[in-house]
């Protein structure tokens, strides 16, 4: 749940933008070839799902590199977000080194040169662990068991006890330091399985979460996407725990996706 006065994502309908359309400080067209990959954005997962998208654009060369990305307000557009929103993820790609910020009547958001070898090599050992894994089947595979277990606590009840756990393994991700938020994190969804009653469910998850985590570990800490995926968890575990099977397995789903795209967006 937002908190109160923070900007929602998206931002009430606008128009739908036209594949043509120029800055308003220039009269370079927007290419055409962006508007394939930059669309609005699902209402749940605007930070998640707008990184994803201006990852691909840079990761594909839409926008080649030194040439500049579309400016602010066209993007917000396209996407359907915040300027707010918007700055987060363009701050996100600046820290990466995948852009940079200029200033003055010519400046805006450029794409760097891509270095031959990523720092720390942290995106090579992503695709190495990638290489033998089928990403799109564990996405999968790991929502339809999260889906699962999260209506089937929802729809059975937890009792004193267990529900008790469930909120302690809540309180651990808040309280968590962010070297320790990715265990945090596995944790209470572990908590989650396991109060599901199955326990051939709950070692399926475990494994699928191993295979996640293995991935996750080669992505950056992104402290927007943590703060929004707390907000998932909070509703998360408010519906299941009064027995909303219906908002839990929704919630669970959205949740799921804004993983998907972070690891889509960094794999693109």
């Amino acid at each position: 749940m937002a908190k109160k006065n923070e900007p929602m994502d998206p931002l009430e309908p606008r128009p739908e933008p036209t594949s043509e359309a120029t800055t308003p400080d220039s009269d370079r067209a927007i290419p055409d070839s962006l508007a394939p990959v930059l669309r609005p954005v699902r209402a749940g997962n605007g930070f998640e799902e707008a990184l994803e998208q201006i990852l691909q654009v840079v990761r594909l060369g839409l926008v080649p590199a030194g040439e500049r990305l579309p400016a602010e307000r066209e993007l917000a557009d396209r996407l359907r977000i915040s300027r707010v929103t918007l700055r987060e993820v363009l701050k996100v790609l600046q820290d990466q080194g995948l852009v940079e910020s200029r200033r003055g009547r010519y400046g805006g958001t450029f794409v760097r040169p891509r270095p031959d070898t990523p720092a720390g090599g942290a995106e090579e050992e992503l695709r190495r662990r990638v290489s033998g894994v089928d990403i799109e089947d564990v996405l999968r595979f790991r929502e339809v068991l999260e889906v699962g277990a999260a209506g089937l606590c929802a729809t059975h009840g937890l009792d004193g006890e267990r529900a008790e756990r469930l909120r302690a393994a809540l309180a651990a991700t808040h309280d968590a330091p962010l070297a320790e938020y990715r265990r945090l994190d596995t944790l209470l969804h572990l908590t989650l399985a396991e109060l599901s009653g199955s326990a051939t469910l709950t070692a399926q998850y475990a494994a699928v979460r191993a295979t996640v985590n293995d991935l996750l570990d080669c992505i950056p800490l992104l402290v927007r996407n943590l703060e929004h995926s707390q907000r998932q968890h909070t509703a998360l575990v408010g519906a299941v725990l009064d027995g909303d099977a219906d908002g839990a397995r929704e919630m669970t789903r959205e949740h799921c996706a804004g993983t998907a795209a972070l690891l889509r967006g960094f794999l693109a």
